[in-house]
């Protein structure tokens, strides 16, 4: 056995995971190809505990010194297979191969895309796909929300808090969130539905400037939000067949371990913490998960 955990996921939950583990003295592991997860790419970060504004980059980067100096190693690498073989989990990687007794899946989510152009080139420069993240940075200032289900619409209502005036695209006539919801944002007088559209590029100069649909109609605007859909990165476990719920999460115990024995999850990829995908409950739920198997491991 080369470790006693493997935490697949350098990110908001494998890291923390990471720190708490090495504090166990279980010797550990976290390999991630993109060092820092999702919020790494994160312009800046005005809502985690008492940081009161910086980069996701900076974040992560004290994450990752502060679970190395408390004795995690960490590998950047691609994970290609886990098996479960005789109770061990080997882990294939693109440059190696490893054994462990624990796994945590700590993958995060991938954030569905439009495709459309100027969507990509204003990453975090107008274009977000988290409200809840990104909102107070247009306060006061008018902004396009793509998407019909649950989220949009809860987006929506969180923005037209924050913004000036906040247009809600769909390309059809009926929503697919709960009517609750999409009657609370008819009430509010700064959401404007545009339906039976589709966004078809964002056009800028220096910034985000507006919002060009299919029909030729312009929305002026300075943030583009999508909130189409998330899916949970588990495609690497699917094999084993883990329960998971209808939108493809891990369900994961009180302790954060799944259906499969010594398989943990923790972050925006579990079905816990209300799936409220943020930092700060990724890394609680990373921290437990680690407390979970230290337990398992006195219980021999």
């Amino acid at each position: 056995m080369d470790y006693d955990l493997i935490i697949i996921g350098s990110g908001s939950a494998g890291l923390p995971a990471g720190m708490y583990a090495s504090r166990y003295k279980i010797k550990n592991l976290v390999i991630g190809a993109q060092p820092g997860g999702a919020l790494a790419t994160s312009h800046k970060v005005e809502n985690y505990p008492w940081i009161l504004s910086a980069s996701g980059k900076e974040i992560m980067d004290q994450f990752k010194e502060h679970a190395e100096v408390s004795g995690s190693e960490t590998l950047q690498d691609t994970v290609n297979d886990i098996q479960k073989i005789d109770g061990w989990f080997t882990i294939k990687t693109t440059n190696k191969n490893l054994t462990t007794r624990f796994v945590i899946l700590a993958t995060g989510n991938t954030y569905r895309k439009l495709w459309v152009p100027g969507e990509a080139e204003f990453l975090w420069k107008g274009t977000s796909y988290c409200a809840t993240c990104d909102g107070m940075f247009f306060k006061d200032r008018d902004v396009v929300l793509a998407g019909g289900g649950n989220t949009a619409l809860t987006e929506a209502l969180y923005l037209s808090e924050i913004c000036n005036k906040v247009y809600i695209v769909h390309r059809r006539d009926t929503f697919r969130a709960e009517d609750i919801w999409v009657e609370q944002a008819k009430k509010k007088d700064n959401i404007e539905f545009v339906l039976n559209e589709e966004v078809k590029k964002v056009g800028w100069s220096m910034f985000l400037e507006e919002v060009t649909l299919k029909s030729g109609r312009v929305l002026k605007a300075d943030g583009f939000f999508v909130a189409i859909w998330s899916d949970p990165s588990t495609k690497l476990v699917e094999h084993l067949s883990p329960e998971m719920d209808d939108e493809g999460c891990l369900i994961v115990d009180k302790r954060q371990e799944s259906s499969i024995r010594w398989l943990y999850a923790a972050g925006d990829v579990t079905t816990n913490s209300n799936k409220f995908k943020q930092t700060i409950m990724s890394a609680a739920e990373g921290c437990l998960a680690a407390d979970s198997i230290h337990e398992d491991i006195l219980r021999g």
